[in-house]
């Protein structure tokens, strides 16, 4: 691989996309600024990853930062300032060509009237075919690329068909054949991504329940950031939420699938502790966790003035992790950090994976990366049992109560210590879930806005 690839000049390059990006980056799924008005752009980085000529499409990659007002002296996810603009750091793939065949339509971002690509037509270069097997091309040679570092653990296939998931939120990604799919982060951070550092852990300490890294992709300057992932895709799998939402509408039990779930979240936990560092809570650091539990329900309840009624409850299961003797129990490790049904996997064979660990994407990366107690992981799976029950008609508490306990002893079996032995735990962080998800259901889904109130009426008890 060359050390050094072509590229336009960055300094004429981004103006003469601004006008275009203005317009389609804010409608973007993964466009993480949208009610918020884009100030302005600058150029991280710049590849030409297949040179822009008149005989076929050009692939160009960019690390874009984006602009916008927000409170003075705000911080962006990326952790930046400009004045008193927050600002977030895109990944773009912009695939350019003369003219745009009728089957990328869709894709199209504009054509550009000045600079260096003037008379060009630019699109979302993941929705090409050839561009996107040209990505795969390029992770299976490890080396420098330009601004652009490649690495992998073993060959790479080549010559696969690719194609674009449309299902996902705050990334993108590719399914090549039946044998790799690769993920994508459109959202950019400095440092390793946890959907990377993780499963490489897991991979090292020989844990099956996580499709292993095969290949990625970082930037290599300004500085590091992972920006692509590798692996394998589990043909014939079916994530948890379908499954249990499947379930009940065959009103068929589900515990058996629930107790194996929670001995292969078990096996991640364990796998996890053996290969990264743990640590146990002082009394300070729990102390800490209720503060922090405390301050996003004070937030939550000038957002959602329902949750008033049932404060004291609420505040009442996160004080009490502040004031329980853990008896040892307070352990801090690596996790998943936003585990729920959604984010596993089970094979036609019964068999459980458990997949991304980006954590939750809104939140800094030095964040996600820290340890935290396994329980917040379980809370997750908890709060998704209870979010499938309350999605069928007729509401069906006592099947959410079943896969619950059957979760748990599978954990319990697996792990050698049951999450229920840590009742104060566990209920402060099913209580800080359920009161994230009134905020989200509030501004985004009210109609959905009862599935985690009555989690709310649930652990607070009677409103007073």
């Amino acid at each position: 691989m060359s050390e050094a690839a072509s590229t336009r000049t960055p300094v004429a390059l981004l103006p003469s996309l601004t006008p275009l990006l203005h317009q389609w980056l804010p409608r973007q799924r993964w466009f993480a600024g949208k009610g918020r008005p884009v100030a302005g752009f600058s150029l991280v980085s710049a590849a030409e990853l297949l040179p822009v000529d008149s005989t076929g499409p050009g692939l160009l990659h960019l690390l874009v930062r984006v602009q916008q007002p927000g409170p003075a002296g705000a911080k962006g996810t990326g952790g930046k300032r400009d004045g008193d603009r927050p600002s977030d750091c895109y990944q773009l793939l912009l695939g350019v060509r003369t003219t745009l065949p009728p089957h990328l339509a869709t894709a199209l971002i504009g054509r550009v009237t000045d600079g260096p690509l003037a008379g060009r037509t630019v699109y979302e270069g993941l929705h090409d075919p050839r561009l996107a097997a040209l990505l795969l091309e390029r992770l299976r040679t490890p080396g420098r690329f330009g601004t652009l570092r490649f690495d992998r653990t073993e060959p790479v296939l080549g010559g696969l068909p690719a194609r674009i998931l449309d299902a996902e939120q705050s990334n993108s990604s590719l399914v090549y054949g039946d044998s790799y799919i690769l993920k994508i982060f459109r959202r950019v951070y400095p440092g390793t991504n946890p959907d990377l550092e993780l499963p490489l852990a897991l991979a090292r300490a020989g844990c099956d329940r996580v499709p292993a890294p095969v290949a990625w992709y970082e930037s290599a300057t300004p500085e590091p950031a992972t920006l692509g992932v590798l692996q394998p895709y589990l043909r014939g799998t079916q994530d948890g939420w379908q499954l249990a939402l499947k379930a009940l509408a065959a009103d068929h039990d589900f515990t058996s699938d629930a107790h194996a779930l929670g001995q292969a979240t078990a096996e991640v936990h364990t796998a996890l502790a053996a290969a990264l560092p743990t640590m146990t809570l002082s009394r300070a650091q729990t102390e800490h966790l209720a503060t922090a539990m405390n301050e996003r329900l004070d937030a939550a309840v000038r957002a959602v003035p329902a949750l008033l009624p049932y404060v004291r409850g609420l505040r009442a299961a996160f004080d009490a992790i502040a004031e329980a003797d853990l008896d040892g129990g307070g352990r801090a490790q690596r996790i998943h950090g936003d585990l729920h049904l959604g984010q596993t996997l089970r094979t036609p064979d019964g068999d459980w994976s458990v997949i991304d660990f980006e954590g939750e994407p809104a939140r800094p990366l030095v964040e996600r990366r820290r340890m935290q107690p396994p329980v917040r992981d379980i809370a997750g799976i908890l709060r998704s049992f209870d979010y499938a029950a309350r999605s069928h008609r007729p509401w069906n508490p006592a099947w959410a109560a079943r896969c619950r306990a059957a979760y748990c002893e599978g954990y319990a079996e697996a792990a050698g210590t049951d999450p229920r032995a840590q009742p104060e735990l566990l209920r402060a962080y099913e209580t800080d879930k359920a009161v994230y998800e009134v905020v989200y259901e509030a501004r985004h889904r009210p109609d959905w806005l009862p599935v985690p109130m009555s989690a709310i009426q649930r652990l607070a008890g009677p409103p007073r």
